[in-house]
């Protein structure tokens, strides 16, 4: 049977000097970038492409690419850990923070779900895609965002393991009460702290 999960090539390579103290418990540095998805990857145009913001699956606010793109965006370098055990360190991306969005419609919600193309979901608290700590990125290295990478816009929120970063995201439901996403349904860790080693349920 073929496996559902899509694994890129990828090196392993000892922390540089001053690169150790980066690094989670368990890592170990890459100079690739993996590619590692559920399904096929997703080729949405983009006059097909919108991000919403909704609550008991109603919209509350929607944009365009058009719209997004113009939408004040941030540069970000952040080291990125994947569960798989790679990490990436000095990545560079551009996007809107989570922050931003969510100021564009009132709301007292404690949690999101990320959903994107292809079914693909995972669960936050809000707090941790607030205060400058997530982003809707559409750029990597300063070139629009790749599919294979989650293009043309992926959630980046690098304080979590990387499953938490949904690639082709296309949105955000506010939620009262936690959800689990797709990989919290199949065992990962509900949080996903790469310092604490929250790779799966129990750690």
């Amino acid at each position: 049977m073929t496996s559902p999960v899509s694994r890129g090539f990828h090196r392993r390579s000892r922390p540089a000097a001053g690169e150790a103290g980066k690094l989670p418990p368990g890592q170990h540095v890459t100079g690739d970038f993996p590619v590692l998805s559920f399904g096929p990857t997703p080729h949405t145009p983009l006059q097909e492409w919108s991000f919403t913001i909704r609550r008991g699956g109603q919209a509350l606010r929607t944009w365009s690419w058009p719209e997004f793109v113009a939408l004040p965006a941030e540069t970000v370098t952040a080291d990125i850990h994947c569960v798989t055990r790679w990490s990436k360190l000095g990545t560079l991306w551009s996007g809107v923070p989570v922050s931003f969005l969510l100021d564009q419609v009132e709301h007292d919600a404690q949690f999101v779900l990320a959903f994107s193309d292809g079914g693909y979901t995972t669960n936050l608290p809000v707090g941790d895609v607030s205060g400058g700590q997530a982003w809707v990125a559409s750029s990597y290295e300063g070139k629009p965002l790749p599919a294979e990478h989650g293009g043309p816009a992926r959630l980046l929120v690098p304080h979590l393991y990387f499953w938490k970063s949904a690639k082709w995201v296309r949105g955000l439901e506010l939620l009262d009460q936690d959800m689990p996403g797709f990989w919290e349904n199949y065992g990962y860790h509900n949080y996903g702290d790469p310092w604490r080693e929250q790779r799966y349920a129990g750690d």
